[in-house]
């Protein structure tokens, strides 16, 4: 019997491929203890994983001066993770298969492990750098892993529980990231943060090789691979990545470097659609963006991303900026995001049976835009309670959706085909928090030289109340020439104050329009099929 021919089922969309029957549906009605524990791990891993990307960001001055790096040597720290990771996600299906999962995430939790150490007993740039790409490698391999691990282990009424859980670590992961890393940092050492790893990944492998079979592995895989499209991804998805973390230092097309390296991206997609064409199992099936509810999922999580990354770095930029905030009270604000998720994972199942997943989605986003439309109204006064509301509304809906869609992603294909979507959703999260990043870095620098220079034209100089007011500060600053240089400089630092402020309400009206401009993309999401869901207590 084909899953379209099951009481209940919805009729796939037109021009949609139809999912097979998944095979969770010969599974045990209930899932045992040792399949718990594999989901429980998946959960650890991608919480491991998501949380590294950010733990260092608090701690790099800090770093930087130990192991003698400057300021920008040191963003490669935190990008060197960030390329390795999305570089290696979207190949975890092709590695599942050569190495058999169990096999696969133990040898990637125990990398993850020995990268940790080497990162926090760091003395050198090279060496912290080649620790964060083995990180990055080793702990990417641990993000899609997670929902391939619930679409194979447990059966359909009980994965929307598994789910919640995994879709809750992606979310606290980068949240918790800055605030951990800024504590460890502040209390004990920014080694520390680091080293948090060994104990997690302990626990994590013993659940591993409890809760996981052993697999056969099949290196004819290892033969048979697209290597056209495995080169093509380390170099297309790493040159796009480096692209956008350091466009808007290097000046974007301006910089040689970064005419060479887009030349790379270009060269390395080439790589990637020839191995679409040739290859007799593409190392990523790219087919799946053919199926549109599953494109609208991949689409919704690039803007997902973008927001959940980008808000990470405006906001504690602001907070720095305007309100002097450090490092740990910055992570605190960014953290309360996390709160909703944390409340919604109980709920979750609970939600996907009752209501629509379109709906749900929907309300997620729109209650997305409306936490960045009331950060809009930020003045230079503002501090960390100004953005209480609309961080716990920012977290509420990013529950809503990224749950929802982690959940959509595999049921919008055959659980076959679960590891390659389960890769091209998280890849899509991540890329969409690389380009929200540099997006945003980019229209912030252009805003505030458009502010300044308008506040700077609007204040006349043949005003008798601006040059009322710069006499009485040039004669507090002691008078004469010093006294109105320093009133004139004064004076600019606080239009500056002001544009900055303006160009952080720019990039959270950026963001809200992103997100009301996918919000249509819902409509082609396919509803899950009523009563495939059934409470796991029933």
């Amino acid at each position: 019997m084909s899953a379209a021919a099951l009481p209940g089922d919805a009729a796939p969309l037109p021009g949609d491929a139809e999912p097979a029957l998944p095979a969770s549906y010969g599974q045990p009605q209930k899932a045992d203890l040792s399949a718990w524990l594999a989901v429980f791990a998946g959960a650890i891993g991608a919480l491991m994983a998501t949380l590294d990307i950010s733990i260092v960001n608090s701690s790099l001055p800090t770093i930087q001066g130990e192991i003698g790096a400057s300021a920008t040597e040191g963003t490669w720290i935190a990008t060197s993770y960030l390329v390795a990771e999305i570089v290696i996600i979207p190949l975890t299906g092709w590695l599942e298969r050569v190495f058999g999962l169990r096999r696969f995430l133990l040898i990637a939790a125990t990398l993850f492990t020995a990268f940790s150490v080497m990162c926090g007993l760091s003395t050198s740039l090279t060496m912290m750098i080649v620790g964060r790409i083995g990180q990055g490698f080793t702990g990417g391999a641990m993000i899609p892993t997670g929902m391939t691990i619930i679409a194979t282990r447990l059966p359909r009424h009980q994965q929307p529980i598994g789910t919640a859980m995994f879709g809750s670590t992606l979310i606290l992961g980068p949240v918790l990231g800055p605030l951990a890393g800024g504590w460890l940092t502040e209390n004990l050492s920014w080694h520390y943060a680091f080293f948090i790893n060994i104990p997690v990944c302990l626990i994590l492998m013993v659940f591993l090789l409890v809760g996981l079979p052993s697999t056969r592995m099949r290196l004819q895989e290892l033969f048979d691979a697209d290597w056209l499209g495995i080169l093509g991804m380390a170099l297309g998805l790493g040159g796009l990545t480096v692209v956008l973390e350091e466009g808007n230092r290097e000046q974007w097309f301006q910089s040689a470097l970064i005419w060479q390296l887009s030349i790379v991206t270009a060269l390395g997609f080439v790589l990637i659609g020839v191995g679409q064409l040739t290859a007799r199992r593409p190392v990523v099936k790219l087919a799946l963006l053919r199926n549109r509810a599953f494109a609208s999922v991949f689409v919704l999580g690039l803007l997902i991303g973008a927001v959940l990354y980008g808000t990470s770095y405006v906001i504690p930029q602001f907070l720095a900026a305007i309100a002097g905030y450090n490092a740990f009270q910055s992570g605190q604000i960014v953290f309360l995001s996390g709160i909703p998720a944390a409340m919604m994972m109980p709920l979750f199942p609970l939600l996907i049976t009752r209501f629509d997943m379109r709906a749900v989605v929907a309300t997620g986003m729109l209650v997305m835009a409306m936490s960045c439309w009331l950060d809009t109204t930020l003045t230079v006064n503002s501090d960390g309670s100004d953005f209480v509301v609309s961080q716990l509304l920012r977290g509420l809906g990013q529950a809503l959706s990224m749950l929802f869609l982690n959940q959509a992603a595999i049921s919008s294909v055959s659980s076959d085909d679960a590891g390659d979507a389960s890769g091209l959703f998280n890849a899509a999260r991540n890329l969409g928090g690389s380009i929200g990043l540099a997006l945003l870095a980019t229209l912030q620098e252009r805003r505030l030289d458009y502010h300044h220079w308008t506040l700077n034209s609007s204040l006349g100089a043949n005003d008798p109340a601006v040059q009322d007011w710069v006499n009485a500060q040039a004669v507090s600053f002691g008078g004469g020439p010093e006294g109105m240089a320093a009133a004139v400089q004064s004076i600019d630092g606080m239009v500056l104050r002001q544009a900055l402020v303006m160009a952080f309400s720019d990039e959270f009206i950026a963001l809200m329009v992103g997100i009301l401009a996918v919000v249509p993309l819902i409509l082609f999401l396919r509803p899950l099929p009523k009563g495939r869901f059934q409470m796991a207590m029933h």
